[in-house]
């Protein structure tokens, strides 16, 4: 029975990590090109963005909504779903690119991320903390393992990070009971406009 987290070992394979990876890596080279020239403000967010208000480092690419990482999002809802024994509206994937001296600050997630996943693409290993009955507990995903957990209810984080870049996609599901829009409130998957 599921209570407060749950690591699903393998859950996408070594060849689907290295094509997300791939996937982040020119999804930041075309945001970087875009807005060095000048031809999105720098202050969008259509085509992700560096630094938000989680992370340490504003050098870290952030991305919500993108085509790729929402159908990875319904892809394997069915898998979450089997886990908590629910049924489960897709809401939102956020990724980002870690990079050296990050730290993800101490947070609960918002009610759109009822439950919350991490899933480990690629990189150096870092390792996420929970908070639970006032004890810090420690986990390291490898590429291609998940971590569910209840993103609302467990304070969650990471310290500093010692590796170079670490590639991180973050799924979130809800209990389709819940009053929360479907999609975050977006019109569709793969649309980041709304929502976040």
């Amino acid at each position: 029975m599921f209570k407060n987290y749950k690591l699903i070992k393998n859950i996408i394979n070594k060849q689907v990590c290295d094509i997300a990876v791939n996937y982040c890596e020119l999804t930041k080279t075309k945001t970087e090109y875009l807005f060095n020239n000048h031809l999105i403000p720098m202050d969008s967010k259509v085509y992700g963005t560096f630094g938000d208000g989680q992370v340490t480092k504003k050098d870290v690419f952030c991305y919500y909504g993108s085509e790729f990482f929402d159908c990875l999002l319904e892809f394997l809802r069915g898998n979450v779903e089997k886990e908590l024994n629910l049924k489960l509206k897709s809401m939102n994937s956020y990724f980002r690119i870690y990079t050296k001296g990050s730290i993800l600050k101490p947070h609960i997630d918002r009610d759109a991320c009822e439950f919350s996943t991490t899933l480990n693409l690629g990189g150096d290993t870092w390792p996420i903390y929970f908070l639970i009955d006032k004890k810090e507990v420690e986990i390291i995903l490898n590429p291609g393992d998940m971590l569910l957990y209840r993103g609302c209810e467990l304070k969650h984080w990471r310290k500093k990070f010692k590796g170079n870049k670490c590639y991180q996609v973050f799924l979130h599901y809800n209990d389709t009971k819940t009053d929360v829009p479907i999609y975050d409130g977006r019109p569709s998957l793969g649309n980041n406009i709304g929502g976040w």
